[in-house]
């Protein structure tokens, strides 16, 4: 197999991952629901201590701390910080709705093709600080040493969820080729 080939399957398998929640009405709902999930979770990771004092206070504020920190994204890094918070958010929704549909179909056997959209959804991070759910964990003050604030982690991140939603494909067909022809 060629290089340009093995580039083609990889798009094709990309492509079929990336279609598979939108086959039924039950994918797409899932797919909406984690996407917003990983959303809020991402833009609440932007200002953790903002987070947890507002949402401390009560659930009243969930709506004002969301819109104000989607709104601080935007200003610190415009259209494509935000761009890159929503593309991540929806690439884990792609993520996890394949991976509960390989669950369901093969069992625990299947997890090793996706098994790299973890640190993805590790590293990723948020559009504004860059570090994403790392930041939860600690590892913040390490982020935001890095050039750019992290943007080529989150760059990689991005990569990775794309890199291994292409390697594992449509999750109720095989994406390995035996490469014997009959």
């Amino acid at each position: 197999m060629t290089r340009r080939d093995a580039v083609g399957a990889h798009l094709a398998n990309l492509s079929a991952a990336v279609s598979y929640p939108f086959e039924t009405w039950r994918g797409t709902i899932a797919l909406v629901l984690v996407a917003f999930a990983t959303y809020v979770l991402m833009i609440l990771s932007t200002m953790p201590e903002f987070s947890l004092q507002m949402l401390g206070d009560g659930l009243h504020w969930f709506e004002y701390v969301v819109v104000s920190l989607t709104e601080t994204v935007y200003r610190t890094d415009g259209w494509t910080g935000l761009a890159v918070v929503v593309l991540y958010a929806f690439l884990s929704g792609i993520a996890v709705v394949n991976v509960a549909a390989q669950l369901r179909l093969v069992g625990l056997s299947s997890l090793t093709d996706l098994s790299g959209v973890v640190p993805g959804l590790l590293a990723s991070g948020c559009a504004s600080c860059g570090a994403g759910l790392l930041g939860f964990l600690g590892f913040a003050g390490g982020l935001a040493a890095l050039p750019y604030d992290g943007a080529s982690l989150r760059v990689g991140g991005l990569l990775l969820l794309l890199f291994f939603l292409g390697r594992a494909g449509h999750p109720e067909r095989c994406a390995v080729t035996s490469g014997v022809t009959k």
